[in-house]
């Protein structure tokens, strides 16, 4: 049994990802912004393992800092964190871009991911064993026309994860970074601020990928033997052959 805390709990590759690992009786640190929604996936997940959720943004150092440091002493020890918070705003040219979305996804994507990991990383170095698992994108393989920002933050997931693993594979720590194609969750809906017609079409005419196809994957990594590191994945919708390119029925 693990202890496994991952962000963006409350819907899409969270939710799955917390859905899976509790039924394989790991204990689930679940975190997310949305005070009804964790209640829900507490209450839900509580039936099959113990769950202790974390209402924090992880854009908000402070906030972090606050949450994660108010864990009980039996919560503590954390074996496994899924980085999954993230978020993509906007598909606009760099010209008529919104620097709003922009502050949004950098603060996310990027400076959230190292602010959670700031907090996590001391003491698994202090046991010498952990597994930290940040969750990229496809986008981060290669840029996209109106996705440069939310491009840039999901490569720079990459080099962070490629950092992080120089510097804590001496402590027993794994890192793998797992980098998503096309995925059917509120995602586009997000993007796109509500338009749901517009947000559909990204998934039309071609069967996308889903959150549990990703939690599967997840799962595996975090499953692995201990001598068996699975440092980057890619994964794809059987129509989607590199990031730009779906082939629609």
């Amino acid at each position: 049994m693990k202890t496994i805390l991952i962000t963006g709990a409350t819907s899409g590759i969270g939710k799955a990802t917390a859905e899976l690992l509790a039924k394989q009786g790991n204990r689930i640190i679940i975190c997310g912004r949305r005070i009804q929604a964790l209640q829900s996936l507490e209450k839900e997940l509580s039936l099959l393992t113990e769950i202790f959720s974390l209402i924090f943004d992880v854009r908000d150092l402070k906030d972090v800092e606050s949450a994660i440091g108010s864990l009980p002493e039996n919560w503590k020890d954390i074996d496994v964190l899924i980085n999954n918070a993230g978020n993509a705003h906007g598909l606009d040219p760099l010209s008529e871009g919104k620097t709003d979305d922009w502050d949004s996804m950098i603060d996310g994507n990027v400076k959230g991911l190292l602010y959670v990991s700031k907090m996590i990383i001391p003491g698994m170095k202090t046991k010498n064993i952990g597994h930290i698992v940040n969750i990229s994108s496809v986008a981060a393989r290669q840029t996209y026309t109106n996705g440069v920002v939310y491009c840039a933050t999901k490569k720079a997931v990459d080099v962070i994860s490629e950092g992080m693993r120089l510097e804590l594979t001496e402590f027993g720590i794994k890192v793998t970074n797992i980098q998503p194609g096309a995925v059917e969750t509120d995602f586009s809906l997000v993007r796109f601020k509500g338009d749901s017609e517009r947000a559909a079409g990204v998934y039309a005419g071609y069967d996308a990928l889903k959150a549990e196809d990703i939690a599967d994957a997840i799962a595996y990594c975090v499953n692995a033997p201990k001598h068996v590191t699975v440092s980057d994945m890619t994964i794809y919708p059987s129509a989607q052959a590199e990031p730009r390119t779906i082939y629609r029925k």
